[in-house]
C-alpha cells in the first residue's frame, strides 16, 4: 500500500503543477477570459469524446463483458446514490453556487486520478472497468449535469440525449464490440487529443484560482460539506457495500478508486459554459484533490 500512497501523492503533485502554469500563466496575461472560454468549450466538445472512445478502442474479450457490465451498473447505483445526497443535503439561495456544489458532490475526477492508480495497482483489468465507470459517468454528466447547470430544471433539453459525451460513448461501445478497429494514424491523432484531457483543463483551474482574491471561497462552510460527502461519505458507503456483500477482487477495487477520487475537472467546463460561479469550482477541485492526498490511501488499507 505503500507503493498507492506513492502514486496517489504523484498525481496529485502532477494537478498541482498543471493548475500552477495556469496561475502563473494567467498572472502574466497569456490567458483572458476569451481563451479560457473557447478552450473549455474545445475540451468539452472534442477532447472529451475522444477520451471516451480512445477508453473502447481495445480488443473485444467476451470473457470481460460480464464484468463490464456489473462495473456499469455498480457505477450508475453510486452516481444515483451520490445525487440523492446532494438532493438532500446540498441546498443554497444563489442556485448558481447551488448547482456547482451539486455537481462536486456527485462526480468524482475517474479519469485522470483515478487511472494511474487502478494501473499501479491493478494492471490493464482495473484500467478496463474503471473506463465502464468512466463512460457512465460521462453519460451522467452530460444528462444529470447538464440538466442542474443549465438550469434546466423544468424543461427537457435535447442536449440532454444528444451531446458529444453521449454521442463518444456510442461510437466508442460499437468499436469495443465489432471487429472493426480504429486505423494507426486516426488512432494515433486520437490519442493525442485524448491526452489534453489533463493538462488543459487545469491550467483552466489555475486562471479561476488567479482569479480568487479572497479567501473566504475556501472557508465556506457548504463546500466542505461537500468535501465531505465527496471524500467521506460517498467511498465509505461503498466500502461498507462491498463488505457486506462480500465483494472483492480487482472489479470490487476497481470501482472503490472511481468512487473515492476527488471532485472532477470537468465542473469548470460545465460552470464557464453555463456561466456558472467557477471561482467556486475552481477551489472545489483544489481543496479535494488535496485532501485526497489522505482518503485515497486511506480507503484502500480499509479494503484490504
Amino acid at each position: 500500500m505503500e507503493s498507492s500512497f506513492i502514486v496517489i501523492v504523484q498525481q496529485v503533485a502532477v494537478l498541482f503543477i498543471l493548475i500552477a502554469v495556469g496561475f502563473v500563466c494567467t498572472k502574466c496575461h497569456f490567458f483572458s477570459e476569451k481563451t479560457i472560454s473557447e478552450l473549455a468549450k474545445f475540451v468539452l466538445y472534442i477532447v472529451i469524446p475522444c477520451v471516451i472512445v480512445n477508453s473502447f478502442n481495445r480488443a473485444y474479450d467476451p470473457t470481460m463483458l460480464g464484468g463490464l457490465g456489473i462495473a456499469a451498473v455498480t457505477a450508475i447505483g453510486t452516481h444515483l446514490f451520490a445525487i440523492l445526497l446532494a438532493t438532500i443535503f446540498i441546498h443554497d439561495k444563489n442556485k448558481s453556487r447551488e448547482c456547482i456544489l451539486r455537481f462536486a458532490t456527485v462526480f468524482s475526477n475517474c479519469g485522470f486520478m483515478a487511472l494511474p492508480l487502478q494501473q499501479a495497482i491493478l494492471g490493464d483489468e482495473g484500467v478496463f472497468y474503471c473506463a465502464s465507470y468512466i463512460v457512465v459517468f460521462n453519460i451522467f454528466s452530460w444528462t444529470y449535469g447538464l440538466f442542474i447547470m443549465s438550469g434546466s430544471e423544468k424543461r427537457f433539453s435535447i442536449k440532454m440525449i444528444v451531446n458529444p459525451g453521449v454521442i463518444g460513448v456510442v461510437i466508442g461501445f460499437i468499436l469495443f464490440v465489432s471487429p472493426v478497429k480504429l486505423p494507426y494514424a486516426l488512432n494515433t491523432a486520437l490519442q493525442g487529443i485524448a491526452a489534453l484531457n489533463t493538462p488543459v483543463p487545469m491550467m483552466i483551474v489555475g486562471y479561476y484560482i488567479a482569479g480568487i482574491t479572497s479567501l473566504r471561497v475556501l472557508k465556506d462552510a457548504k463546500l466542505i460539506l461537500v468535501l465531505f460527502l465527496r471524500l467521506v461519505v460517498m467511498p465509505f458507503a461503498f466500502l461498507g457495500v462491498l463488505k457486506l456483500c462480500g465483494f472483492s477482487g480487482t472489479l470490487a477495487t476497481s470501482m472503490l478508486i472511481a468512487v473515492s477520487c476527488p471532485v472532477a475537472v470537468n465542473i469548470t467546463m460545465f460552470s464557464i459554459m453555463f456561466k456558472r460561479d467557477s471561482q467556486l469550482a475552481a477551489a472545489s477541485i483544489a481543496a479535494s484533490t488535496l485532501l485526497s492526498i489522505v482518503t485515497l490511501p486511506l480507503i484502500l488499507v480499509l479494503s484490504l
